[in-house]
């Protein structure tokens, strides 16, 4: 049942992993920097994720990407402290580009070992993070057709959120590996299209009834209905590298579920594409992340995926002022010049010859980032 939310309401979803700060390598002590900070009262929820190595940081729901990115950030800060006297070090992307799968325990929630049982080699490659944003939607029948329109966004928030060009050290070509590799769970990947609530209903009755579910705990697709929040999740991005850009990112998904929400509203349905068109659209984003023409309409126009970003920054700047994110929003004017973090990482492969260097810088923005040294 899906509750409703009375307003648009904001929740964000971080992954972040530990590393050696020697080597850059994954270290599966997550739980044990979990159990120490949470002990803080911070003002967000720290989980435990598919991997040992993996800290979820969880906000709380707020009303702005601002209120929702400074609790992030005081929880970071909380991390980082504890972390260095621990001897590791916070990091995220999509996806580590040296680490051996295959050397990475898992943590210890019973249902990651059900989905690793059920899923088997595919699923033991899940060493992958991302970033998931709620927004709160206050009636049922509105939840398909905004994402309608946000699917039609959805190459430009996995282009500019994609930071997983590298794998097991080498290069895959793509500026989002993590897509592809998660996309090959049973339950992930692009939405069906569904013409209204009950639609849904049914298809979520099908899953239950033939056992999908019960394996998976719910439908991972790449935006989706979590109808115990009431909200829409999406959830098609990589990781970001820095707080900027998740501000950035948040800020633009915030104001495209509110300006969806405000078209019907206006008694006018949100853009449709083709369910091929998103599939298209996807592995295009996926493997050229900034660099994409995309598919704009359903006459198969196209256009760079860049001057889809800046047409779309300029349409919902009302709806930013309304929510009071103009300037997180504008950020992603910045993503825009600086690139996103698979191409700066891929540059820096390519002066470093080391995909380690990598990781470390890395790991230095983000420290940079909490002690007020980078902006």
């Amino acid at each position: 049942m899906f509750t409703g939310s009375p307003r648009p309401t904001l929740g964000v979803e971080w992954e972040l992993a530990l590393v050696d700060p020697a080597t850059g390598d994954l270290v599966p002590r997550a739980e044990e920097l979990i159990d120490t900070v949470a002990a803080q009262g911070l003002p967000v929820r720290l989980e435990k994720e598919f991997l040992a190595n993996t800290i979820e940081i969880v906000t709380g729901v707020c009303d702005t990407a601002g209120d929702a990115v400074r609790d992030i950030r005081t929880a970071h800060r909380a991390l980082e402290e504890e972390a260095a006297r621990m001897g590791v070090a916070l990091w995220t992307s999509g996806s580590h580009p040296t680490t051996d799968f295959r050397t990475q325990p898992l943590s210890t929630k019973p249902h990651y070992a059900e989905i690793l049982e059920r899923t088997q080699y595919w699923g033991k490659q899940m060493l992958i993070w991302g970033l998931h944003v709620h927004v709160g939607v206050r009636d049922k029948e509105r939840v398909w057709p905004i994402i309608d329109g946000l699917m039609t966004l959805m190459p430009v928030m996995l282009a500019y959120s994609a930071s997983s060009p590298a794998w097991m050290g080498d290069d895959t070509g793509y500026a989002s590996n993590r897509s592809m590799l998660y996309q090959q769970l049973p339950t992930a990947g692009i939405p069906y299209a569904f013409d209204s609530w009950a639609d849904y209903e049914s298809f979520m009755r099908d899953q239950e009834a033939s056992g999908v579910v019960s394996h998976t705990g719910s439908m991972h697709f790449d935006i989706r209905p979590a109808c115990e929040h009431g909200t829409i999740e999406v959830r098609v991005c990589d990781a970001p590298t820095t707080l900027w850009e998740l501000s950035a990112l948040v800020a633009f998904m915030h104001c495209a579920v509110v300006y969806f929400d405000r078209l019907l509203d206006a008694g006018r349905r949100p853009p449709q594409l083709p369910y091929w068109h998103h599939v298209e659209n996807k592995w295009r984003a996926a493997r050229y992340g900034d660099e994409a023409l995309i598919i704009t309409d359903a006459d198969t126009n196209e256009a760079l995926v860049g001057d889809v970003l800046e047409e779309w920054v300029g349409r919902l700047e009302p709806v930013a002022q309304d929510l009071g994110c103009v300037e997180e929003l504008n950020l992603m004017r910045r993503l825009r010049e600086t690139r996103p973090g698979f191409a700066r990482q891929r540059d820096l492969h390519a002066a470093t010859g080391d995909w380690a260097a990598v990781v470390h810088a890395t790991v230095a923005q983000l420290r940079a980032e909490i002690d007020g040294t980078e902006r």
